[in-house]
């Protein structure tokens, strides 16, 4: 691990008008600490990234100061949302992850999956209602019963229980669209946390 106590901390400017409202527009985002540059990458590093152009990403040269947690971090994601062969479509896993970001107040990446869950969906009104009405919005009872699984879990885990699972059969979901439900929101539940404590999203026309 890189020694921070010395490193200055990047300008950030208390004056900035940041996002307060959830959105599937692009966003921006800055590190209350100072991300690595392209320059100090060595190989272990390149290799925790896993994905070379995520040195675009100051979240992901933050998180490279510990390259082998990266990798695993990086790798767990690539596998829960894009390793769609079988289990949940895509849509859903990102609403899982929307929903679980919109519980948490977490801006940046609920719009980032929201775009992802529109996408794939074509369905960006109901998306849009999730954001601007909450987790009770109500989406349909399939995709109510992602939202109110991801929810159950983002608040604590012991909260999800059997009843999640019989609705999220009860809506059409195998027992492998079930395990993907919790695998999405369970990690976006700890990458939330991770982000908020670690910087803030702007607006792509600050940066």
């Amino acid at each position: 691990m890189t020694d921070l106590s010395t490193t200055p901390a990047p300008d950030v400017r208390p004056d900035q008008d940041r996002p307060v409202a959830f959105t599937q527009d692009a966003l921006g985002w800055e590190p209350w600490l100072p991300p690595l540059t392209e320059d100090e990458l060595t190989e272990r590093h390149w290799s925790g990234l896993v994905d070379r152009s995520r040195a675009k990403s100051e979240y992901f040269m933050l998180l490279a100061r510990d390259p082998d947690i990266l990798g695993a971090r990086t790798r767990t994601d690539k596998d829960i949302f894009y390793n769609t062969r079988t289990g949940l479509p895509r849509a859903e896993r990102e609403l899982a992850a929307t929903a679980a970001s919109r519980f948490n107040g977490c801006i940046f990446c609920a719009s980032v999956h929201s775009r992802f869950a529109s996408h794939f969906s074509k369905r960006q009104d109901d998306v849009q209602r999730l954001l601007d009405e909450g987790v009770g919005a109500d989406l349909g009872e399939r995709w109510n019963a992602i939202v109110a699984a991801a929810v159950a879990l983002t608040a604590t885990p012991i909260a999800f229980g059997e009843e999640h699972v019989h609705r999220l059969r009860a809506a059409g979901l195998d027992d492998l669209e079930i395990v993907d439900v919790v695998n999405g929101a369970a990690f976006f539940n700890w990458a939330n946390r991770l982000m908020l404590s670690l910087g803030e999203p702007v607006h792509e026309h600050e940066r």
